[in-house]
């Protein structure tokens, strides 16, 4: 799959804090250079789905390069501050339909693979475990529906347990994405 330089400054920038800064130019080139590398892989997803919501505007711009119009979300809540976790991530509701999924290819995307342990929950939930089929849609899980899924992130770290499919950039900073770097208006 595809890698690029690990620890590699590239085109973002760093704080005096010692952060790597990711801006909305960069943001745009990312998302063709890593829509380039899944395609050069000879796979081809035909669902993009985002984990919210770090991974809400890259898979955005990723399904967007890759001309793949069916996406879908799975809500997950890992960190809660700055380098503040819940001891797990956890899967939030609402559950996304996934009745149509079985013998489809699916590309899960993030924004960083920090910890990998959001990542790894949604692969195993996928890969392993399946996705949740309410096939006659009463909102009881009937069964689960294993699917060919790989994984895309902007930033992976040396520290994360699980080892993305695609991967934009390495580092081992803090991150500050552009939709994310700003508090709430509700704290202004």
């Amino acid at each position: 799959m595809s890698e690029r330089t690990p620890f590699d400054d590239g085109a973002t920038t760093t704080t005096g804090e010692d952060r790597e800064v990711l801006g909305w130019e960069q943001f745009g080139g990312f998302s063709r250079e890593l829509a380039r590398d899944i395609v050069a892989s000879g796979w081809m997803p035909d669902l993009v789905i985002a984990v919210a919501r770090g991974g809400l505007l890259p898979a955005g711009a990723l399904a967007y390069a890759l001309g793949v119009k069916a996406m879908g979300t799975l809500n997950v809540e890992f960190y809660t501050g700055v380098g503040e976790t819940l001891p797990e991530p956890v899967v939030l509701p609402p559950l996304m339909d996934t009745s149509e999924l079985p013998g489809h290819k699916v590309l899960v995307v993030d924004d960083v693979a920090d910890s990998g342990k959001t990542l790894a929950l949604v692969m195993d939930m996928i890969r392993a475990k399946g996705l949740p089929v309410d096939a006659d849609r009463d909102g009881t899980v009937e069964s689960s529906a294993p699917v060919d899924a790989r994984s895309a992130v902007i930033y992976a770290k040396s520290a994360s347990i699980i080892d993305p499919d695609y991967v934009w950039r390495h580092t081992d900073r803090w991150i500050n994405f552009p939709w994310s770097t700003l508090p709430p208006v509700t704290e202004e």
